[in-house]
């Protein structure tokens, strides 16, 4: 996205005139309050603004917003953003899906969308499930989950949305979860990025999976099973009332992250240089793989920005070359027609039409 002329607006100048209608306690309110919480801090201008989407409960998103909206098929919302961007590359562009819709049947379009590095804040909503359809396991689901098409547990490896986006060569990756107080700031941080930043957001279906998420959400547990990652900061976890620091670090012989127990050093803080605990680096990419898929229960889970670098654009590249080859040229449409294999027929070659 190109420098946005910033304006003043309040969350309620965000807000539709729909009613919003996701079950209640749904996790999607606590995103959407998020969203409308972080533009006005953007200064972002509602009409520059747009918001696509597929199918699904979380496509529901554009109705709620008091801004430019395309509520689109499945899995396809990928495909209408990026001819909007090229339409408009002024435009500041937010592509709202689900596990299901951007894992699934929008799966390539994704893929595609995230290695051509479209200039758009993407965010992936992960419930684990198919809610909008009744509760059927979705890409995502874990190993065991009951569902109606999988009623002894899910037999299938779950996809893992970070790994999936970093695979396809996404700059930007990130992870939060619906009522985080952080949310808002991995969203203002997707935001700055220049290309696509792809944010997986885990959000709580209330009917069919509940409380899929509460082994590292809940307040008790949030400690330990949270990692936020800040670019320049070692990575550490817990607190001496929840069983003591611990921090990631590497192991060498296996090549892999682990968990150290970190001392409590006389100045009262965690001694992490002692313990061997990684400093977190946006830009190192084979870290952030390791990151997206440690296994939840022995490690914490990953959030916060936990991969950003950076790199041209593809509308970009296209304007340019677009740019480039006008160079020096003067449209004549006569001319384009005219060139190549064309022919006239004169008038007196013209005969009477047969077999009509």
């Amino acid at each position: 996205m190109n420098e946005m002329t910033t304006i003043k607006t309040t969350l309620k100048d965000w807000e539709s005139d729909q009613e919003v209608r996701w079950c209640p306690g749904c996790g999607d309110y606590a995103i959407l309050k998020a969203v409308q919480r972080t533009l006005p801090e953007l200064g972002a201008d509602p009409a520059k603004t747009v918001f696509v989407s597929g199918i699904g409960c979380s496509s529901r998103f554009p109705y709620y917003m008091a801004s430019y909206g395309f509520h689109t098929i499945h899995g396809r919302a990928p495909a209408v953003a990026t001819g909007i961007k090229l339409a408009n590359p002024e435009l500041d562009l937010w592509l709202v899906t689900g596990d299901g819709d951007g894992m699934s049947i929008g799966g390539n379009h994704t893929m595609h969308f995230l290695r051509r590095n479209i200039n758009c804040q993407i965010m992936l909503f992960n419930n684990e499930i198919y809610g909008l359809t009744k509760g059927q396991y979705s890409p995502t689901s874990r190993l065991g989950t009951p569902s109606p098409t999988t009623p002894l547990g899910s037999v299938d490896r779950p996809l893992q949305p970070g790994a999936f986006a970093l695979g396809a060569g996404a700059p930007f990756v990130a992870r939060a979860y619906d009522t985080s107080k952080n949310l808002t700031d991995v969203l203002k941080a997707a935001h700055a990025h220049q290309g696509a930043a792809f944010v997986e957001i885990f959000q709580n279906c209330i009917v069919y999976n509940k409380d899929r998420f509460a082994d590292f959400t809940e307040k008790a547990v949030a400690d330990q099973g949270q990692l936020w990652l800040k670019n320049g900061e070692p990575m550490l976890f817990g607190s001496v009332k929840s069983g003591g620091f611990k921090g990631i670090a590497l192991d060498t012989e296996k090549l892999a992250l682990k968990v150290v127990d970190v001392a409590v050093g006389e100045d009262g803080k965690p001694d992490w240089q002692a313990a061997g605990v990684l400093v977190h680096d946006v830009t190192n990419r084979g870290v952030a793989h390791m990151l997206v898929e440690l296994p939840m229960g022995p490690f914490p889970v990953a959030l916060g920005v936990i991969y950003d670098d950076p790199r041209p654009t593809y509308e970009g590249a296209m304007l340019a070359q677009d740019e480039q080859a006008r160079a020096g040229k003067t449209a004549d449409l006569a001319k384009l027609f005219a060139k190549g294999q064309t022919w006239s027929v004169a008038e007196e070659d013209q005969g009477p039409l047969s077999g009509v």
